[in-house]
């Protein structure tokens, strides 16, 4: 472990865990969803569940939906600055996190023009977090680097089709994933990347046969 997983990150709260970790969960969906949203649906399993009152863990994943960042003032008082611009947000708890990690956050986000995503995923300490679900397929990546999240077909030749492009426009793969929820169907790719990626490689990837969606998703700093 180094120092900053033992310490944890300079953040407003009083837990890593429960608020620094929170609010990274909902900057990663506001991130997936390429805006802050209109509507929020958050269900919060296990220790997140039951504590989240006193750590402010709704506020925390709240202000990581409209952006603000783990030290962020605002946090403390993100229901008011939800309401000033228009954010609907519910809370739901589950005391059984039936398999998931006691930390974890299940949240929906839809903007003004209708379009959904959906994330799951897990403050594991220190600040750092685990995504585990998009839009219902497994996931597995932490937001320390500059990640794809490709949503295609399960038909032979589009895996090469995406690691070519990203070939020809130098940028390195440091660790890849794919999962598919059955043989020939809908399936997603997991990519994270070194360095910063151009946000105009997710249009070069959907233009490609068999792609249904590309999600660039920023490294959370």
């Amino acid at each position: 472990m180094d120092v900053f997983s033992i310490v944890g990150p300079v953040m407003i709260g009083p837990s890593s865990s429960h608020t620094a970790g929170a609010v990274r969960l909902g900057n990663i969906a506001e991130a997936l969803l390429g805006k802050v949203p209109t509507e929020a649906e958050i269900v919060l399993y296990g220790s997140f569940a039951q504590t989240f009152r006193g750590h402010g863990t709704d506020k925390a994943i709240l202000s990581g939906i409209m952006g603000f960042g783990i030290d962020d003032e605002r946090l403390k008082d993100s229901f008011k600055e939800a309401e000033k611009i228009g954010l609907n947000y519910h809370f739901k708890t589950c005391i059984q996190a039936d398999g998931r990690h006691p930390n974890t956050a299940h949240i929906t986000l839809k903007d003004e023009e209708g379009r959904v995503v959906e994330m799951e995923g897990a403050s594991v300490g220190g600040g750092n977090i685990l995504i585990t679900q998009v839009n219902g397929l497994e996931v597995h990546f932490n937001g320390e680097f500059d990640t794809l999240i490709v949503l295609h077909r399960d038909v032979p030749g589009v895996v090469a089709n995406v690691t070519q492009l990203l070939t020809e426009n130098a940028i390195n793969i440091c660790r890849m994933q794919l999962n598919r929820a059955q043989r020939g169907g809908d399936a997603v790719m997991t990519i994270e990347v070194d360095g910063k990626m151009s946000a105009g490689i997710c249009s070069l990837i959907s233009e490609r046969e068999q792609i249904q969606k590309c999600i660039l998703c920023r490294k959370i700093d």
